[in-house]
């Protein structure tokens, strides 16, 4: 929106219209307590060279040559160079909505071949055009599958990512929609099995699970759906580590999938933005929210693509949507359309592989000198390390050897201890590993 100043003359023909003689006339309804009758304590205007100067100063700030073991949600992954050449051309950086087909093509094959790989790469038979993010994305999935099934409880696996799992909350807890929630084994980190039996009835609408959970630990999918199906109920499954899937089995058995894909080429950028996406079997795309890009063709044959399908109320009543909340990740979807293009599949099997030894060497050497939780469990690239000392004072003492070690879990998990989230992606180098077990003990 354009800034478009008033000169003294505009100004006194508008008070004049309203009726007042002054500014202070206008607000005299405001307690004078509550008005600000001093400029504002602003710094001086800055040049441009001066502005170039300080933002290069905050860059440094940043953790730019850190070793990075953070995980849980936001993966520390290499991003291709021709992402960003791409994003940034004017055609896909300034484009809106692509309502008017006729001008909006590229903007629409963009999304439908994003459709097309996040449905290979899910096993499932359709894909929106991307949501917000994957705690949203799981919510909007639970909402899904009560209008499916026309029941309104979910049982959520306590080994679903904590703020994803506050996130539903928010959706939910209003709504008259009650939640239990499922504990995991000792040995593995999974989802306890005879807890989820007993927390199955015939209200159920859904069971959500997380795999590769929040502990890293691959669940049990065939298992588990077998146990819902029984009692009727869907299965939704929500991964946050998007990258996992070029070597753990995609969650066929599942009816919803939800997916975070930042690994795809998404920076990590102080909480954002990100890539959810939702994936199901095809006969539930009419409770699908968001929208969908169908392949058609023109008057004369040519191919071509359209909005499709879509049930948010920018399209139809807002009473008929499935979403009020939602919409479409465009130019965040698109970096990982290119990622995908880039790496392809045998190149995301290579890259899933180099992440999982990766991760399997530093629980090993780390089980040397400490305690990594869950033996048992099969493993992505995410591991739990039980420690005498505090995770934060840890953490502390590797900053200064210039790497950011794992996520404490006392907040979430506090039966666990001093206990933390390690991740070890592509990033991470041998050398680096070994330091960080070396200052783990000092």
């Amino acid at each position: 929106m354009r800034y478009l100043p008033k000169s003294p003359a505009d100004r006194e023909l508008m008070l004049s219209e309203i009726g007042v003689h002054s500014i202070d006339d206008f607000f005299k309804a405001i307690p004078g307590e509550y008005r600000l009758n001093r400029d504002l304590k602003v710094p001086r205007q800055m040049a441009e060279s001066e502005i170039i100067d300080y933002f290069r100063e905050r860059s440094q700030e940043n953790a730019a040559g850190y070793a990075v073991f953070l995980g849980a949600g936001a993966y520390h992954h290499y991003r291709p160079v021709i992402i960003d050449a791409l994003v940034q051309r004017g055609e896909f950086l300034t484009s809106y909505t692509p309502y008017q087909a006729e001008i909006s093509q590229g903007t629409l094959q963009a999304i439908f071949e994003f459709q097309t790989m996040i449905c290979e790469l899910t096993a499932m038979e359709i894909a929106n055009a991307s949501m917000y993010d994957g705690s949203t994305g799981a919510a909007e999935a639970i909402l899904m599958a009560m209008r499916i099934t026309g029941r309104h409880e979910s049982v959520i696996a306590r080994t679903v990512h904590p703020e994803y799992r506050e996130v539903i909350h928010t959706y939910l807890h209003h709504r008259d929609m009650p939640m239990r929630f499922v504990g995991y084994r000792e040995d593995s980190g999974a989802i306890n099995l005879e807890e989820l039996e007993r927390a199955l009835s015939d209200q159920t609408a859904c069971v959500l699970i997380q795999s590769p959970n929040f502990f890293g630990s691959v669940e049990d999918v065939d298992a588990i759906a077998a146990m819902v199906h029984r009692r009727g109920a869907l299965l939704v499954v929500s991964i946050s580590e998007a990258l996992s899937l070029g070597i753990v089995k995609p969650p066929v058995e599942a009816d919803i999938v939800s997916l975070e894909a930042q690994s795809f080429g998404v920076p990590l950028g102080f909480g954002g933005p990100y890539d959810g996406v939702l994936a199901a079997k095809e006969k539930y795309v009419r409770q699908m929210p968001g929208r969908l890009v169908g392949e058609t063709k023109d008057k004369n044959g040519t191919r071509g693509y359209v909005l499709t399908l879509s049930t948010r109320e920018q399209h139809i009543r807002r009473e008929k949507a499935t979403s009020n909340i939602c919409t479409n990740q465009a130019l965040v979807a698109l970096m990982s359309t290119i990622y995908m293009n880039v790496y392809g599949r045998e190149g995301l099997r290579d890259l899933a592989k180099q992440n999982l030894a990766k991760a399997n060497y530093a629980a090993t050497q780390f089980g040397k000198k400490g305690k990594v939780l869950f033996p048992k469990a099969k493993r992505f690239n995410e591991f739990v390390v039980q420690s005498k000392e505090d995770p934060h004072a840890i953490n502390d003492r590797l900053l200064e050897k210039r790497i950011i070690g794992g996520l404490s879990l006392r907040k979430f998990y506090p039966e666990l201890g001093n206990a933390a989230l390690w991740c070890c992606t592509e990033m991470n180098t041998r050398d680096q590993i070994d330091l960080a077990i070396e200052a783990m003990q000092a």
